[in-house]
């Protein structure tokens, strides 16, 4: 079930019910996408105050598999997590691995990255090891075409997802479990087929509507035509969610334009690189407006300008894992190849993308 509490402008503020408790939107997901945050662990992420996370399907196919999966109980015990859990359906896959998959109507056959064995990957399979995982949040099984794809490319993708979406649903609806589907809008960076595929979801009927295929390398100012676009139209009483989106100041934009869900590898990925997210000003202070830009820096922790910095890793956030941990530290454990490093930078970009979700729910 989802409500919306407040609203400004497009900008909403809502409540998503699930069956692992209340998320307060907009939120955005860490990605555990084999089980785990990278470096962190499910305590980790509570004292965080994540609200979800978000698992991949297709590599906990892959490892540790499905009838597996179902003898472990279910990925919110397997991994000692009680919120709630969001699916990839292993679409993006089709799209990130495109050299070791081949594309039919039927499904998509990958190459495994592992061991080279092959598996199909149908829309039917798809569901079945999202409902294995027990997730909460069911994404359906999609053709994402690349960024610089013809229009043709993104109709045929469109199109299939269309199909595939419908597929999803009778899938789904085989179980009685408490577990929501939503489809998801394809169509590049053409709005007439985002428009075609929008209708068709609704037609269909989901639970919640993504936008996908957009951040896989479109330029930025195409990606705001589409949200905007498409926003508008979007059913204003379900969840709208920005896959796979994207920097800070995307996110605020995206917020402005009435989007509710996200998610994205960069604050993790980042980190483990050595690139801190930290605010520029106090975030309880900022006015925030659909085009604020400058409100924090990324700082290469790496580099020699805070060998001697006393500084802490962020003026305006107080973190207790990040108590007493200075630049010059973080710098020396990044230098020394220490994993206590990777750790901690991951938990300050982390508190800094929860800490900003949280401001942008202040209307």
């Amino acid at each position: 079930m989802f409500q919306i509490k407040q609203t400004k402008g497009r900008r909403r503020v809502g409540e998503l019910t699930t069956a692992h408790g209340v998320i307060e939107t907009p939120f955005f997901m860490p990605i555990a996408t084999k089980g785990a945050v990278k470096t962190l662990s499910s305590q980790d992420m509570r004292d965080l105050g994540a609200q979800i996370l978000l698992s991949n399907t297709y590599h906990l196919l892959l490892r540790p598999g499905l009838e597996e999966m179902k003898r472990l109980g279910g990925l919110h015990r397997f991994m000692n997590w009680g919120g709630p859990i969001l699916t990839d359906s292993g679409g993006y896959q089709v799209f990130s691995l495109g050299n070791l998959n081949k594309i039919t109507d039927d499904g998509v056959r990958f190459q495994s990255h592992i061991d080279g064995s092959y598996i199909d990957l149908t829309p039917e399979l798809s569901v079945q090891m999202q409902l294995a995982i027990g997730s909460d949040i069911i994404m359906q099984f999609d053709d994402v075409a690349a960024g610089n794809s013809t229009k043709e490319r993104y109709g045929e993708a469109m199109e299939r997802s269309l199909v595939w979406a419908e597929r999803c649903k009778a899938e789904c609806q085989k179980s009685k479990g408490s577990s929501q589907l939503f489809g998801i809008v394809q169509g590049g960076t053409h709005e007439d087929l985002r428009a075609q595929s929008l209708e068709g979801l609704q037609k269909t009927g989901f639970d919640g509507y993504a936008i996908g295929g957009l951040s896989v390398g479109e330029a930025r100012e195409d990606a705001y035509r589409i949200v905007s676009t498409l926003t508008d139209r979007m059913p204003s009483d379900a969840p709208r969610y920005f896959m796979g989106g994207g920097m800070p100041e995307e996110i605020v934009y995206y917020v402005h334009q009435g989007v509710d869900m996200f998610d994205c590898v960069l604050p993790t990925r980042n980190a483990r690189h050595g690139t801190l997210f930290v605010w520029k000003e106090d975030p309880s202070a900022i006015e925030w407006r659909e085009d604020k830009v400058d409100f924090y820096d990324q700082i290469r922790i790496t580099n020699e300008e805070f060998k001697f910095s006393q500084e802490p890793l962020d003026l305006f956030m107080s973190v207790p894992a990040l108590q007493g941990v200075t630049r010059a530290y973080l710098r020396h454990l990044f230098t020394m190849d220490e994993m206590l490093g990777y750790r901690l930078a991951t938990i300050q970009n982390l508190a800094f993308y929860l800490r900003l979700m949280k401001e942008l729910r202040h209307l």
